[in-house]
């Protein structure tokens, strides 16, 4: 068997792993390993931003997982993509950049997250970006950080100022910045592409660093477990293109394997729940209750619009229309192709009584159909999206391994409403959308709803609908969360794991709970503070 050392053994190359690669290899005095499941992202489809739609159902860059029958949701398994890539799910997702809101960090310090508050983290996402605007007199740059935020709205759908305009009628502001700390209000999103491509945090941390002499880079590594020794975690067990392997850690091993795989990996290796582990005949290290527990994702609700003005859907849903826009596309890196699916929307509050923002919404210029293997249709005819999620959901779930075998999934139960606060959640969303619909701005350009007509729903039907169509956003966080003792958290305010030395998890997972907007953001933050305190204590 091939043994190799290293100073640091980073375990997933995704929006986490790939920062920690960069920052831990950078003064040159560490080896750093970075071990990837997936293979490349030199693809085209994750490089084009509107190829989100292609990705997120494409098994040879996703992991492919599926939830366990969701009694909140009318027994639905929902399909749960990951990605299995260079860069993780920031190779394959919709690209929105949202920090989150300042009191989502206030409450990780509240639940023991030491350090972890807003003040904090906000010095780290104004050191880590570069915001490109949009302005009347052209464009301007913000920062020198290496995560790229762009305005996209001189190229966005002329469609999709209809949506700000019907904002106004429903009297909600509209903002210049969705990234504000006050950021109340709706907007275009603004998002991970430079010059037209994908910017992912590959793009960002990890190719500016791969020629270093002292980081080393597995694709196709395949993680079966952690190598302890008593409690202390000295490296781990992997196989590549079959060939078994040892990586060993001279100081520590760090998962980036998010919000499924960390907790999997943890709970195969013996560290976990005892009561799962014991049931299937896996050792207990230590008895670690709260892996695998908290998972908190977004829910949304979607309603569709047939329109009687142009929108993406007279290019896109026509054969012609393709053509152009990928040619304009190769000859420009602009057009149709270049922006991410998101277009407009935000923050508002369901109630003029709410202390904070708690409804995020997403419209979009296009409508389209979605088979049930995540295969998109774009309809012929224009028409529009106009999509709510509520921010912070109460309830939480599980992820569990289903055997001691490396290569079978985990079984993940969100268990989705299962509060009273999650289903008026969901009504309230519904309702927030249907006062959009009624909106001047949005009866002028539309001509009918598809099935379900939103407008015709009560509270009861609108939560019915909730549960029988709502789906995930895609934000899986939580699962070995940051706390202050092992009794309601799995880490500690450093990222350390409780009771355990040599290891570290610094992905989505170490959320002490969901952030109000898309994950994707925090999550690099996360693993810039990660690398800060690691090399501190190194």
């Amino acid at each position: 068997m091939k043994h190799l050392e290293f100073d640091y053994v980073i375990v997933g190359a995704g929006s986490a792993g790939c920062v920690l690669a960069n920052r831990l290899s950078a003064c040159g005095k560490h080896t750093v390993l970075l071990l990837e499941s997936g293979g490349s992202d030199a693809r085209f489809w994750v490089k084009v931003p509107l190829g989100y739609a292609i990705n997120v159902a494409n098994p040879a860059v996703n992991w492919g997982y599926q939830t366990a029958a969701d009694p909140g949701l009318n027994g639905r398994a929902i399909s749960w993509p990951r990605g299995k890539v260079i860069g993780g799910s920031s190779s394959i997702n919709a690209m929105t950049y949202m920090r989150g809101l300042p009191t989502d960090f206030d409450d990780w310090e509240a639940a023991g997250a030491r350090g972890w508050g807003w003040d904090a983290v906000r010095a780290v996402y104004d050191a880590a970006e570069t915001n490109t605007d949009t302005l009347a007199v052209g464009r301007q740059t913000r920062g020198n950080g290496p995560i790229h935020v762009t305005d996209l709205s001189d190229q966005m759908s002329p469609f999709s100022k209809v949506f700000l305009d019907a904002a106004g009628d429903a009297g909600y502001p509209v903002i210049a910045d969705l990234n504000a700390p006050d950021a109340d209000g709706i907007s275009y999103y603004r998002s991970t592409v430079r010059d037209g491509f994908r910017w992912s945090s590959a793009d960002a941390f990890l190719r500016p660093a791969r020629q270093r002499r002292n980081l080393h880079i597995k694709r196709h590594a395949e993680v079966d477990r952690l190598i302890l020794d008593g409690r202390a975690v000295t490296g781990v067990s992997l196989k590549r293109r079959g060939v078994a392997q040892i990586a060993k850690a001279r100081k520590e091993v760090i998962l980036c394997a998010g919000a499924i795989n960390s907790p999997k990996l943890m709970q195969r290796s013996g560290l976990g729940p005892a009561e799962v582990l014991r049931t299937h005949g896996i050792d207990v290290v230590r008895d670690l209750p709260w892996v695998g527990r908290g998972l908190q994702d977004h829910l949304a609700v979607s309603y569709q619009f047939q329109a009687n003005t142009p929108t993406l859907n007279n290019v896109l849903g026509r054969r012609i229309g393709r053509l152009r826009a990928g040619l304009q596309y190769l000859l420009t890196r602009k057009g149709p192709l270049a922006v991410p699916v998101n277009q407009v929307g935000g923050f508002v509050r369901t109630h003029p009584d709410s202390a904070v923002p708690d409804v995020q919404l997403y419209f979009n210029p296009v409508s389209y159909g979605l088979s049930s293997s995540g295969d998109v249709t774009v309809d012929a005819t224009p028409g529009y999206q106009i999509s709510a999620q509520p921010c912070r959901p109460t309830s939480s779930g599980t992820v569990e391994i289903a055997s001691p075998h490396a290569q079978d999934a985990p079984i993940i139960q969100p268990n989705s409403l299962e509060t009273d606060d999650d289903k008026a959640a969901a009504i309230a969303a519904g309702k927030v959308l249907q006062g959009f619909a009624r909106t001047a701005s949005l009866r002028a350009v539309t001509t009918q709803a598809k099935a379900p007509d939103l407008m015709q729903l009560d509270d009861a039907a609108l939560l019915q609908d909730f549960q029988n169509r709502a789906s995930t956003v895609y934000h899986p966080t939580c699962t070995c969360r940051m706390g202050r003792t092992a009794q309601d958290s799995v880490l500690d305010e450093k990222l350390r794991v409780h009771g355990v030395s040599g290891l570290r998890v610094a992905d989505a997972s170490a959320f002490p709970n969901i952030t109000s907007g898309n994950t994707n953001a925090p999550t690099m933050m996360l693993a810039l503070r990660a690398a800060a305190l690691i090399l501190e204590d190194a």
